[in-house]
């Protein structure tokens, strides 16, 4: 079996459209706001049911990026820099490509500086705000 659908068919039990969902994810990353933490890509990936593989973390991120259309346009911040690494904090590679609100390393004291400061502004939005 190919390694990639191998991956995917690896948690049985989980549905794959979950990684797909788009209400579902911007309602957890909505409440990842309200609560005032940013969320690993494998807790998000637990939370839909699924252990970390890299392919399961494109097509949420995938989706991710879907939300953060959305939220544009809804006049809300930018859910998905809420997607960190468990390891640093930050979001991956993916996350930072094609920005033109930063241009600095990707890693590092600026970077964590420069994600702080959205997160912050994604936490004062959702405070308060019912879900």
């Amino acid at each position: 079996m190919d390694a990639v659908l191998e991956d995917f068919l690896s948690d049985p039990a989980a549905d794959l459209s979950a990684l797909h969902d788009v209400a579902r994810i911007k309602g957890l990353l909505e409440q990842c706001a309200r609560d005032g933490r940013a969320i690993s890509y494998s807790e998000l990936l637990l939370t839909l049911g699924f252990r970390f593989t890299r392919p399961k973390m494109r097509a949420v991120c995938k989706t991710v990026d879907r939300i953060d259309m959305l939220t544009a346009q809804e006049g809300a911040p930018a859910l998905a820099v809420l997607v960190v690494r468990e390891g640093d904090g930050l979001p991956g590679q993916g996350w930072w490509t094609g920005r033109t609100d930063y241009q600095g390393q990707w890693t590092g004291p600026q970077a964590q500086a420069h994600i702080a400061k959205l997160q912050s502004k994604v936490f004062a939005y959702w405070k308060g705000r019912g879900g």
